[in-house]
Protein backbone atom coordinates (compact mmCIF):
# COMPACT_ATOMS: atom_id res chain seq x y z
CA UNK A 1 0.00 0.00 0.00
CA UNK A 2 2.82 2.52 0.91
CA UNK A 3 4.17 2.35 -2.75
CA UNK A 4 1.07 2.90 -3.92
CA UNK A 5 0.75 5.96 -2.53
CA UNK A 6 4.35 7.17 -2.81
CA UNK A 7 3.41 6.08 -7.18
CA UNK A 8 0.40 8.52 -6.83
CA UNK A 9 2.02 11.25 -5.08
CA UNK A 10 4.75 11.31 -7.45
CA UNK A 11 2.36 11.40 -10.33
CA UNK A 12 0.27 14.31 -8.59
CA UNK A 13 3.35 16.14 -8.47
CA UNK A 14 4.91 15.81 -11.91
CA UNK A 15 0.78 16.85 -13.11
CA UNK A 16 0.28 19.19 -11.01
CA UNK A 17 3.37 20.79 -9.82
CA UNK A 18 4.72 23.56 -12.38
CA UNK A 19 8.29 23.98 -10.47
CA UNK A 20 9.64 20.54 -10.89
CA UNK A 21 11.95 19.30 -13.83
CA UNK A 22 9.08 16.56 -14.42
CA UNK A 23 6.53 19.17 -13.98
CA UNK A 24 7.86 21.62 -16.45
CA UNK A 25 8.54 18.43 -19.55
CA UNK A 26 4.86 17.50 -18.61
CA UNK A 27 2.89 21.25 -18.58
CA UNK A 28 5.19 21.56 -22.60
CA UNK A 29 4.50 18.28 -23.19
CA UNK A 30 0.52 19.43 -22.25
CA UNK A 31 1.11 22.31 -24.12
CA UNK A 32 2.46 21.09 -27.17
CA UNK A 33 -0.40 18.47 -27.57
CA UNK A 34 -3.60 20.81 -27.43
CA UNK A 35 -1.90 23.22 -29.63
CA UNK A 36 -1.40 20.23 -31.88
CA UNK A 37 -5.21 19.07 -31.25
CA UNK A 38 -6.35 22.89 -32.19
CA UNK A 39 -4.40 22.83 -35.25
CA UNK A 40 -6.31 19.42 -36.00
CA UNK A 41 -9.92 20.86 -35.45
CA UNK A 42 -8.84 24.09 -37.53
CA UNK A 43 -7.74 22.03 -40.05
CA UNK A 44 -10.64 19.83 -40.27
CA UNK A 45 -12.87 22.83 -40.86
CA UNK A 46 -11.56 23.37 -43.83
CA UNK A 47 -13.00 21.53 -46.65
CA UNK A 48 -10.05 21.07 -49.33
CA UNK A 49 -8.28 20.06 -46.37
CA UNK A 50 -10.56 17.55 -44.50
CA UNK A 51 -11.17 16.22 -48.22
CA UNK A 52 -7.47 15.63 -48.79
CA UNK A 53 -6.30 14.29 -45.49
CA UNK A 54 -9.25 13.48 -43.31
CA UNK A 55 -8.50 9.82 -42.01
CA UNK A 56 -5.11 11.24 -40.93
CA UNK A 57 -6.93 14.10 -39.16
CA UNK A 58 -9.48 12.15 -37.79
CA UNK A 59 -6.61 9.35 -36.67
CA UNK A 60 -5.15 12.53 -35.19
CA UNK A 61 -8.12 13.53 -33.13
CA UNK A 62 -8.25 10.47 -31.74
CA UNK A 63 -5.07 10.33 -31.04
CA UNK A 64 -5.11 13.52 -28.65
CA UNK A 65 -8.87 12.35 -27.77
CA UNK A 66 -6.91 8.80 -26.24
CA UNK A 67 -4.21 11.21 -24.70
CA UNK A 68 -6.54 13.55 -23.26
CA UNK A 69 -8.51 10.89 -22.00
CA UNK A 70 -5.32 9.19 -19.91
CA UNK A 71 -4.33 12.90 -18.51
CA UNK A 72 -7.86 14.00 -17.02
CA UNK A 73 -8.06 10.13 -15.74
CA UNK A 74 -4.85 10.51 -14.12
CA UNK A 75 -5.63 14.01 -12.64
CA UNK A 76 -8.78 12.16 -11.19
CA UNK A 77 -6.68 9.27 -9.53
CA UNK A 78 -3.79 11.50 -7.83
CA UNK A 79 -6.85 14.56 -6.74
CA UNK A 80 -7.08 14.46 -2.85
CA UNK A 81 -10.90 14.73 -3.87
CA UNK A 82 -12.06 13.37 -6.96
CA UNK A 83 -15.42 15.04 -7.27
CA UNK A 84 -14.04 17.92 -6.53
CA UNK A 85 -11.54 18.67 -9.00
CA UNK A 86 -13.97 16.40 -11.39
CA UNK A 87 -16.51 19.44 -10.81
CA UNK A 88 -14.02 22.17 -10.73
CA UNK A 89 -14.00 24.73 -13.94
CA UNK A 90 -10.90 23.16 -15.21
CA UNK A 91 -12.44 19.35 -14.46
CA UNK A 92 -15.04 20.40 -16.45
CA UNK A 93 -13.30 21.78 -19.27
CA UNK A 94 -11.30 18.70 -19.27
CA UNK A 95 -14.11 16.45 -19.13
CA UNK A 96 -16.50 18.38 -22.05
CA UNK A 97 -12.97 18.66 -24.20
CA UNK A 98 -13.08 14.83 -24.59
CA UNK A 99 -16.37 14.34 -24.60
CA UNK A 100 -17.42 15.12 -27.83
CA UNK A 101 -15.27 12.76 -30.02
CA UNK A 102 -16.96 9.45 -27.80
CA UNK A 103 -20.45 11.39 -28.56
CA UNK A 104 -19.66 10.89 -31.95
CA UNK A 105 -19.39 7.21 -31.81
CA UNK A 106 -22.23 6.73 -29.95
CA UNK A 107 -24.68 9.25 -31.29
CA UNK A 108 -25.09 9.63 -35.59
CA UNK A 109 -25.25 13.15 -36.48
CA UNK A 110 -23.35 14.46 -33.39
CA UNK A 111 -20.25 15.40 -35.83
CA UNK A 112 -21.73 19.51 -35.03
CA UNK A 113 -20.62 18.85 -31.11
CA UNK A 114 -17.03 18.01 -32.33
CA UNK A 115 -17.02 21.89 -32.79
CA UNK A 116 -16.80 21.62 -28.69
CA UNK A 117 -13.30 20.59 -29.10
CA UNK A 118 -12.05 24.00 -29.46
CA UNK A 119 -12.29 23.99 -25.39
CA UNK A 120 -9.06 21.92 -25.36
CA UNK A 121 -7.84 25.30 -26.25
CA UNK A 122 -9.27 26.55 -22.34
CA UNK A 123 -6.84 23.96 -21.06
CA UNK A 124 -3.66 26.24 -21.96
CA UNK A 125 -4.78 28.73 -19.59
CA UNK A 126 -4.08 25.81 -16.35
CA UNK A 127 -0.87 25.53 -17.54
CA UNK A 128 -0.29 29.20 -17.91
CA UNK A 129 -1.88 29.92 -14.40
CA UNK A 130 1.13 27.50 -12.88
CA UNK A 131 3.56 29.36 -14.87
Amino acid sequence: MQSELSRREKIRIIIFEADTPAGRVFDITLLCAIAASVGVVMMESVAPIRDDYGPELRASEWFFTLLFTVEYALRLYVAPKRLAYARSFFGLVDFLSVLPTYLSLLIPGSQSLLTIRALRLLRVFRVLKLA
